[in-house]
């Protein structure tokens, strides 16, 4: 295995946990976040901090970035372009537009760098654990290259085929995980108004065919009144926007992302863009007259499993 120097871009509440699976191998990891506080976190690994862009760039064969916008990132790349050259790859882990990533990756591309992105999904405690599903397009030849440093962040990793491909799946996965936030929601609502226990509601739909992800981890954190997901309203609300925009491009008509959007801007408003998502359910609960809570249920979300070795999911 051929060890690179790995500059990594984004130190938030995801970001600080992939950086730090990172920090465990034997790759040298240089570190950058324009929010120094953040680097408080890091105080055990001060070796790895870079000052500034231009630092992180010189040390580094690789580049990682996971921020929380497509304004954030395309800020970030193009203060980086002046330092890039045929050595870098470019990995772009956030979730971001296809194509504001194509457009920036063209740029990348002249200074003779490579490109692949590599958004993650599975939940925080995941990125934790190391133990977050990967899903990663571009060219073969530097998903190889990059594979082994993904597997250090990641457990089922997919390979998505061509530029922009992992960006859209990315976008449909978080649609459908806050469709069903709000369908749980609702279901629970149903349940506490027929004064049915939320626990035992909660496992009928565990061994049921309405259960899913979704249900499996954030109903819990709902349930033990914590709606601790480490997601925020607002990061939401920009997936389902650039989820709709995806749509809109094709003129597929949308009802429930035109319900979602809605919704989440109500969140947002009500109750603040740093909330956590799962959060959307408390107007729910105001507006049923209700509180959605049970017992022994965690306050926060937690991997039991220790880091599985990262694999390549074939597609059949």
């Amino acid at each position: 295995m051929k060890y690179e120097n790995i500059g990594f871009i984004g130190l938030g509440n995801v970001g600080e946990k992939l950086a730090k699976n990172l920090i465990k191998s034997k790759n040298k990891i240089h570190l950058f976040d324009k929010n120094k506080k953040k680097y408080l976190k890091f105080k055990n690994y001060k070796k790895c901090l870079c000052k500034n862009i231009e630092e992180l760039a010189f040390k580094s064969t690789v580049l990682i970035t996971c921020l929380p916008s497509p304004q954030a990132s395309n800020e970030v790349i193009r203060s980086l372009i002046p330092y890039i050259n045929k050595t870098h790859l470019w990995i772009e882990m956030s979730t971001t537009d296809k194509d504001e990533l194509i457009k920036v990756s063209k740029l990348i591309k002249k200074h003779g760098a490579k490109v692949l992105e590599a958004p993650i999904t599975g939940g925080e405690h995941r990125a934790k654990s190391g133990n977050i599903s990967i899903l990663a397009s571009g060219e073969r030849k530097q998903f190889n290259r990059a594979f082994p440093i993904l597997s250090m962040m990641g457990f089922k990793i997919l390979y998505c085929g061509k530029l922009g491909n992992a960006s859209i799946l990315k976008l449909i996965t978080n649609y459908l995980a806050s469709l069903h936030l709000i369908g749980i929601g609702e279901a629970l609502a149903v349940s506490k108004k027929y004064n049915i226990d939320l626990g035992l509601a909660y496992n009928a739909i565990n061994i049921s065919s309405g259960n899913s992800f979704v249900n499996e981890t954030e109903t819990k954190v709902i349930l033990s009144g914590s709606y601790d997901v480490g997601f925020t309203m607002d990061l939401v609300n920009k997936d389902i926007s650039l989820f709709n925009k995806l749509a809109n491009k094709k003129k597929i008509p949308l009802d429930f992302g035109k319900i979602l959007n809605k919704k989440f801007k109500k969140g947002m408003k009500i109750l603040g863009k740093r909330s956590f998502s799962t959060s959307i359910i408390k107007i729910i609960e105001q507006d049923c007259g209700i509180n959605m809570r049970s017992k022994n249920f965690p306050k926060q979300l937690i991997d039991n499993l220790s880091k599985q070795k990262g694999f390549e999911v074939k597609i059949k």
